[in-house]
């Protein structure tokens, strides 16, 4: 033992002898040992692996081990590998009196070159990474090397390869800088340029039939769809922040081109032509592994972040436009008419050639010299399904992840689009039985359901057409709203399409062709529906109860608006003071005001007690688990329930607040403001009127008995944190459902207490809260929920290439 010590001990010497001789033999390596050690050396890693020993029944592991070993560095080989490029990367990137000397001059040796494609395309994952960073080293060093690399094909093959592997993701990261190394010089771009294939697209599916996805198939020409297939793995998988810097030039061309393959491949999508390849025919196409939804997810994520989110230039033009008839101005509709009572405010201009008029570039974009089902059937060809986003959305990034499966898909029939007709029991007949999807098939259908009297209705026409997109805009602006929506109806001559309904949103109609003929009901009932409520029937009865109606004649330029709640219909009529003795197609747009629940006035006094208690809880001194703290916390959360209990029966609670309105309009800010100061008074003089601690405190109750969250209306509160952040659970003063179980608990213990303190809050907020403070707070929230809007809007925009 003793010996093998000492014997093991006298090694140490030797071994720094090798070193040094390893150290030397470094100094005097050059390419043609480079290249055979790594020919050697790839030989012997891509070799049949050795015939197992027959008394080793443990094969399950050797399979193991051999799945690891391709993967991972752990064999002499991959070391080797490892260590030749490390020597030749060390070549380019040292340039210090302590480095080997260069073994490399302005080009690389023909045969390194040779290797590099066998090393990008490795079945170690380290041997990959060290080769593409060698590549991109090399890109970069020499303008020869630049150019002797890009005009390389297979090497270029390689790197794509490694670009495409989306499971090693470091690799794939390292792979596009590398192909950004390589666009360095005007060379290197110019030979990526010049590799875009110019074959038509085709939509591919397996021989075995539609049960796979539907992928994209070029005709030859591998590289450059290898290549696409490279960057929308890429788009796909980046943040919002990596997203938004990407050079804005670079972004703009790869979806202009991107844009124009999705055009190509919608057409077919829509007629269902779809290509089998059989196994002889596959080595004359090349097939990309993304599917269609994959194409429709890069090119909306491309598109969100190329319009900052700015505010509109022509909002004074629009409101000069709808709010000018007779006199009247935006400022007598909103003090008499908003939310109040039917009224036909305005009629915009009809001349094409006119600054004023804000439907000009759409009707410019529909062709009336043809017949009108031929038109209707132009616009319904161009379109694609655009999938609801939910309200309190505030992630575009979330929303993708979870209906990307159905971006970029054919209208989907009563979400974008109806055909129907009310016949004379006042009963709607639809033309479709609820088919999934509108295929071309269905399209052509549309001409004779016109013929037979059905209106086409169209949803999200602001997701559809730019024009209208900037419309809706900046009348949502307007407003003070995160958004307006835009619908488009074609009715047949003599016909009525809607049967009598009553909206949760205003709208404001826009009479562009034709003439039709309103009615407008007015509700016994003075409260205003809010969106997305659900109404059972007997409420919808109550809704539709009517105490007389008014009638409006829309004729071409007419806008019309109606309130939310006030029910209506409408039909095609023969205009007696008209040209026509015959009644005509009728087309008109509903700009639609949809108030989400942050932006009522019911939302506006939530922010400001969420906004006092804030700012009251960073001037105590008294900690949170104190007695004083829990109070605290139990009574304004009462208040938020005894703000939602006015709001279920003070018409003035669901008004649309129009403060974010306020300082974007030239002429009205003094009008304006006074009026949402002397609004917002009446609330706190409200609150402080109506709120009921016993009340608030019975209606919690019976709430979380029923396994409900008492507070789930106003959990958008939680994103009023600064810029993009939501604000962490125990900040946001808002309780889970459990927390407020024990605190309630505890207010039935303390009854007394709790009381006391709930009237004291309610004496101080409605002392204390100050517009101002609470403008800023709603304002911020206010750009979060446009943000969205506008991301989603502008990627609905980019599929529809209209």
């Amino acid at each position: 033992m003793e010996q093998q010590q000492n014997q093991g001990s006298i090694t140490v010497k030797p071994k720094r002898k090798r070193h040094d001789n390893t150290k030397r033999r470094k100094l005097e390596i050059n390419p043609q040992t480079i290249f055979a050690l790594m020919l050697a050396s790839l030989l012997a890693s891509s070799a049949p692996a050795t015939i197992a020993n027959p008394n080793n029944n443990n094969n399950n592991n050797n399979k193991e081990r051999k799945k690891n070993d391709s993967h991972k560095p752990n064999s002499y080989h991959h070391q080797l590998q490892l260590q030749l490029l490390n020597q030749l990367h060390l070549s380019l990137s040292s340039k210090t009196h302590d480095s080997p000397p260069p073994i490399l001059n302005l080009t690389l040796p023909v045969s390194i070159l040779s290797l590099l494609p066998l090393l990008l395309t490795s079945k170690c994952v380290e041997v990959v990474r060290k080769c593409t960073k060698f590549v991109g080293a090399a890109s970069l060093f020499s303008l020869e090397m630049n150019e002797q690399i890009a005009n390389d094909e297979e090497t270029v093959k390689g790197l794509v390869f490694a670009l495409s592997r989306s499971n090693w993701r470091k690799t794939s990261i390292a792979a596009c800088n590398v192909v950004l190394d390589m666009a360095t010089t005007s060379f290197g771009r110019q030979r990526l340029v010049s590799r875009h294939s110019k074959a038509s697209a085709f939509l591919y599916n397996d021989e075995e039939g539609s049960e796979g996805r539907l992928r994209i198939g070029f005709e030859e020409d591998e590289l450059p769809v290898l290549l696409l297939d490279a960057a929308i793995t890429l788009i796909n998988t980046c943040s919002t922040e990596k997203l938004e810097k990407i050079p804005k030039k670079l972004s703009e061309s790869l979806l202009a081109d991107l844009k124009k393959l999705w055009a190509e491949v919608r057409s077919q999508m829509l007629t269902g032509t779809t290509t089998i390849l059989k196994r002889s025919q596959d080595r004359r196409f090349c097939v990309c592994n993304f599917s269609t939804k994959n194409l429709a997810e890069s090119i909306f994520r491309l598109s969100i972040g190329v319009d900052q989110l700015t505010t509109p230039s022509n909002m004074d033009v629009v409101k000069r436009c709808i709010f000018s008839r007779d006199g009247s101005s935006f400022e007598n509709f909103i003090l008499k008419d908003w939310e109040v009572s039917p009224v036909l405010i305005g009629k915009f201009s009809m001349a094409l050639n006119e600054c004023t008029d804000i439907f000009s570039s759409f009707r410019q974009s529909l062709d009336f010299n043809v017949a009108v089902p031929s038109f209707l059937l132009t616009i319904l060809e161009s379109l694609v399904s655009c999938p609801p986003i939910a309200s309190d959305e505030l992630d575009i990034l979330c929303f993708l992840k979870e209906l990307k499966s159905h971006l970029g898909c054919p209208m989907i029939y009563k979400q974008d689009i109806r055909v129907l007709k009310t016949q004379n029991l006042k009963r709607e007949v639809h033309f479709f039985q609820n088919p999934q999807f509108l295929l071309m098939d269905d399209i052509l259908r549309c001409k004779e359901a016109y013929e037979e009297g059905y209106t086409t209705a169209l949803r999200g026409m602001e997701f559809r057409f730019e024009s209208i997109a900037d419309l809706a805009e900046e009348l949502a602006y307007l407003f003070g709203q995160p958004s307006a929506g835009v619908n488009m109806y074609v009715t047949p001559p003599n016909s009525q399409g809607l049967a009598c309904h009553s909206d949760d949103h205003c709208v404001f109609v826009c009479q562009l062709v034709g003439v039709k003929k309103w009615t407008v009901f007015h509700p016994k009932s003075l409260q205003l529906p809010r969106l997305y409520e659900t109404v059972d029937n007997a409420h919808e009865a109550d809704r539709l109860k009517v105490d007389g109606s008014e009638h409006f004649l829309l004729r071409e330029g007419d806008v019309l608006y109606i309130p939310r709640g006030f029910p209506h219909e409408a039909c095609t009529v023969v205009d007696n003071d008209g040209p026509n003795e015959t009644a005509e197609l009728s087309l008109h747009l509903t700009l639609a005001i949809e108030v989400e629940p942050p932006f009522e006035w019911e939302g506006f006094a939530h922010v400001a007690l969420h906004n006092w208690y804030h700012n009251l809880k960073q001037s105590y001194s008294t900690s949170c688990d104190s007695l004083c703290g829990s109070l605290n916390a139990i009574s304004v959360n009462l208040m938020h329930v005894a703000i939602m209990l006015i709001g279920d029966s003070d018409p003035t609670f669901r008004k649309a607040c129009l403060v974010g309105a306020i300082s974007l309009l030239s002429d009205s800010k003094d009008w304006l403001d006074l009026n949402q100061r002397a609004i917002f008074s009446h609330l706190v003089e409200t609150i402080d009127a109506r709120s009921s601690f016993s009340d608030a405190l019975r209606k919690v109750t019976q709430s979380l008995q029923e396994n409900e969250d008492p507070l789930q209306q106003i959990r958008w509160l939680m994103h009023l944190g600064n810029e993009d952040k939501v604000i962490e659970a125990q900040k946001w003063n808002i309780p889970s459902v459990e927390e407020f179980e024990r605190l309630i608990l505890f207010s039935h213990e303390h009854e007394d207490e709790t009381e006391a303190a709930f009237l004291e809050v309610k004496s101080k907020f409605c002392s204390q809260a100050v517009f101002e403070d609470v403008e800023k707070c709603y304002k911020i929230l206010l750009e979060k929920y446009r943000k969205v809007r506008k991301q989603y809007t502008s990627g609905m925009l980019s599929l529809h290439c209209n």
